[in-house]
Order: structure tokens, then sequence, then C-alpha cells
């Protein structure tokens, strides 16, 4: 049994890699302003809103890369510190620009969608 679904996550992994490879050369070919791994997520929500895609066909695979999601970030941790002097120095307003863009981005994206919900404002 462990065979039978240690090949079944390697398949759903297949078939994820393949679904960014496409975007990947999508993205090159017509010369898409947008990365290849957005690209591949919104063709997956697409062929999982349609059906064309059934959800255990990369539930497994999906469930694992999510569960270990903060694996990915180490590496873009560890790369930081070649850049301590820099953060040392330029700490404060980099910590300003972080929280100012999130206030920002979190306004623009909640008054968007309150404008889109067509709701009356008490």
């Amino acid at each position: 049994m462990r065979v039978k679904q240690a090949l079944l996550f390697f398949l759903q992994l297949f078939f994820i890699w393949i679904i960014y490879s496409t975007s990947v050369q999508v993205t090159r070919i017509f010369h898409l302003p947008i990365p290849a791994s957005v690209l591949g997520m919104a063709g997956l929500f697409l062929l999982l809103c349609s059906g064309i895609v059934k959800l255990h066909y990369v539930e497994l695979a999906g469930s694992f890369l999510n569960r270990h999601l903060g694996f990915f970030f180490i590496p873009i941790t560890v790369g930081l510190m070649d850049f301590g002097g820099l953060i040392k120095a330029s700490g404060l307003q980099i910590l300003v620009m972080i929280a100012g863009s999130t206030v920002l981005g979190l306004l623009v994206t909640g008054g968007l969608a309150h404008y889109f919900s067509g709701e009356e404002r008490n």
C-alpha cells in the first residue's frame, strides 16, 4: 500500500510540475509580464473549477507541499544574512516601507472588495 501511495504522490507531483512547466513556456513564448508560477496557479485553479482536473488528481501532492511550505522560505532567510550591513544601516527605512506597503495593500484590497460587493456604507 505504501508503494502505491508513493507512486500516486510522485505522479501528482509530476502533474503539478507539468502545469508549471507549461506556464513557463507560455510566459516565455508570449512575453507575459507575470511570473510563470502565478500563471500556473491560475491555470490549475481554472482547471479545478471547470472540473477538467479533479481535486483528487493533485490533493496528495498539494497537501504535502502546503504542509511543508515554510521550508521553501529558508533559503530566502539565509540569503538575507549576506545583507546584514544594509539591514543594520537602513533597517528602519526598510521596516517602514514594508509596513506602509502592507497597510496600503490591505486598504486598496478592502476598498476594492467593498466597492465591487455593492454594499451600502452605514
